[in-house]
């Protein structure tokens, strides 16, 4: 069975969670609030397909100890959907070793990114392993109008969701010029 491990899959990514699920995935969760975590697990039609991983990543060594867990219990993972605060820098180099150091199959990193980041500043820091098919997702804005919003979670997780299924090495969801237009609020 494919393993996928979804950072911040019980917030914005929860409908994509709730999507690998339903597309046979054994899906691990990493998320700090147990409410949360609970109530998207009671959405899935699947419960057991479903591993909650309770953790602040930014606790780089009990991250470790919870990547090298899901991967003995569920297997190899194959996709990696990361939502990282830009808090937390060493996370995802953190995650990249560790799968690297598990995996022997070739797997795919969905790294999720805002609206303001450098696309390629952010892959040119990162140490990509050989085995890893690297891929980003960048969250915009709507323009309505002559208004604009946000993206909804709901947005956000079809626009992952897209990028899965068509294996895109960039996707925009939404917009991200003209950047004048963007929300303010």
């Amino acid at each position: 069975m494919a393993h996928a491990l979804v950072i911040g899959g019980t917030g914005m990514l929860s409908e994509t969670s709730l999507w690998l699920v339903s597309k046979g995935y054994h899906v691990s969760v990493i998320g700090r609030n147990p409410n949360r975590m609970e109530k998207l697990i009671e959405k899935s039609l699947d419960k057991s397909l479903f591993t909650p991983v309770l953790v602040d990543y930014s606790d780089d060594n009990l991250l470790k100890k919870k990547l090298r867990y899901i991967n003995e219990q569920n297997g190899e993972i194959n996709l990696i959907i990361a939502w990282i605060h830009s808090y937390a820098k060493s996370v995802l180099d953190i995650i990249l070793r560790e799968i690297s150091n598990c995996n022997k199959v070739e797997w795919r990193l969905f790294h999720v990114l805002g609206s303001s980041m450098n696309l390629s500043d952010i892959k040119g820091e990162l140490n990509i392993p050989p085995l890893c098919r690297y891929r980003q997702v960048q969250l915009g804005f709507i323009i309505e109008g002559e208004n604009s919003r946000w993206l909804t979670n709901k947005e956000i997780s079809q626009g992952v969701i897209d990028s899965i299924k068509n294996d895109t090495l960039i996707n925009i969801v939404g917009n991200i010029e003209p950047w004048e237009k963007r929300p303010l609020a």
